[in-house]
This record gives C-alpha cells, sequence and structure tokens, in this order.
C-alpha cells in the first residue's frame, strides 16, 4: 500500500490563485481516498490575499507547520518581495533538507532560486517572466523550454497552469501513472504527460 504522504502548499501575500488551487484540486482527490493530508502554511498563518484579491484561511503558521513530505512554493506577483523575505527563505533552506520532494509553481522557483536550492540542478519557470527567475540563482541550469523540470527531489514548473501538469506527474511518481490518469479524468483536464511540451517558450522568444 502507497505510503501515506502529507503535503503543503506555501502561500504568501500576492500568490497566484491557479498556482494553489490547481495542484490543490489534484493532490485533493488523494486526500479524498485517504492517501495524503493536504494543508496550507503562511509565514505568519491567518488569512492571505491572493493576487487576484480572494484571501485564503491557512492551517499552519512556519512555527507550528507540521513534518511535510512534499512542500509547493506557487507563483504570483507576490515573490517580487518574498525573495527578500529572510524569514521566507529560511523556512525553505530548512524544510527542503527534512523534506523527500519540493515542487515549484511559476515564479515561485525565483523563491526556491534565492534560497539557493537550484543551485547546479535543472530548473524552469514562467516564460512571460524568465529572464527574471533566471537572475535569482545564476549558478542553476534553466531549462527554457520546458512544461516542467524535475531533478532529484525537485519538481519546478512553467507558468499557472503547468503547475497542474507537474502535479500529476508527482502523483504518478508517488501514487503510479492509473491514478494520476483517473485524477485528470475525474478533473476533466486534458493533462499534457511531456515534460518537454512548452509552445510558450518560443512565444516568448526563448527559443
Amino acid at each position: 500500500m502507497p505510503k501515506h504522504r502529507t503535503i503543503a502548499v506555501v502561500l504568501f501575500p500576492g500568490f497566484e490563485l491557479l498556482d494553489v488551487f490547481g495542484p490543490l484540486e489534484a493532490f485533493g482527490m488523494l486526500h479524498e481516498s485517504g492517501h495524503c493530508d493536504v494543508l496550507t502554511v503562511a509565514e505568519s498563518g491567518g488569512a492571505v490575499a491572493s493576487r487576484q484579491g480572494p484571501r485564503t484561511q491557512t492551517d499552519f503558521s512556519f512555527s507550528d507547520c507540521p513534518k511535510l513530505d512534499l512542500f509547493l512554493v506557487p507563483g504570483g506577483m507576490g515573490t517580487r518581495d518574498e525573495v527578500n523575505n529572510q524569514r521566507m527563505l529560511e523556512w525553505l533552506r530548512e524544510r527542503a533538507a527534512a523534506t523527500e520532494l519540493v515542487a515549484s509553481v511559476c515564479t515561485g522557483a525565483a523563491l526556491l532560486a534565492r534560497a539557493g536550492l537550484l543551485d547546479g540542478r535543472r530548473a524552469t519557470s514562467n516564460k512571460f517572466v524568465f529572464k527574471w527567475v533566471a537572475e535569482q540563482a545564476p549558478k542553476a541550469h534553466w531549462i527554457r523550454e520546458a512544461r516542467w523540470v524535475e531533478d532529484g527531489s525537485f519538481f519546478t514548473s512553467s507558468g499557472v497552469s503547468a503547475g497542474i501538469d507537474m502535479t500529476l506527474a508527482i502523483i504518478a511518481k508517488w501514487w503510479g501513472q492509473e491514478t494520476a490518469e483517473r485524477i485528470a479524468v475525474r478533473m476533466e483536464y486534458e493533462w499534457h504527460r511531456d515534460a518537454g511540451w512548452d509552445p510558450f517558450a518560443k512565444i516568448h522568444g526563448l527559443v
């Protein structure tokens, strides 16, 4: 029987809604079947406003968050401030050292980059703001054309909706391809299974 997992999405002011709730929808279907616990965490807990306005009540703060098997960092305009938030960067470093998998969606990769977690690793991000994200970790191997990239215990995805494709790939890795396929069908989501599929890199002049 697959191991039970605890998964968290990290929230901060100005996070991108679909970066968070696309993956949570997919992971949440595993929660329904008892395969995992899914929670949200923010620096001080409480309600956190998204870039689009709606606020989300978090389950835990950095200080009382339980042990995790995976945490996911979303993107959004708020990452422009969070790359200078030392408490955020310290928490990411501490948790990554004790977490089986770490993932990011969109410009969430900038936070992993500034924390030093992507140095020497292959990674990708939102193609519209790719240059800014890549500047946060000159020692990372930035992949310009990729829907998502897996490097060891780190998954990074391109922009916004790409996080759903990456999440389904993580589900396939931990719970099997059949489970991931079943979740994609339940979501009525057309899953791009090819990590290298990326028409947006050309649109934004990266290739």
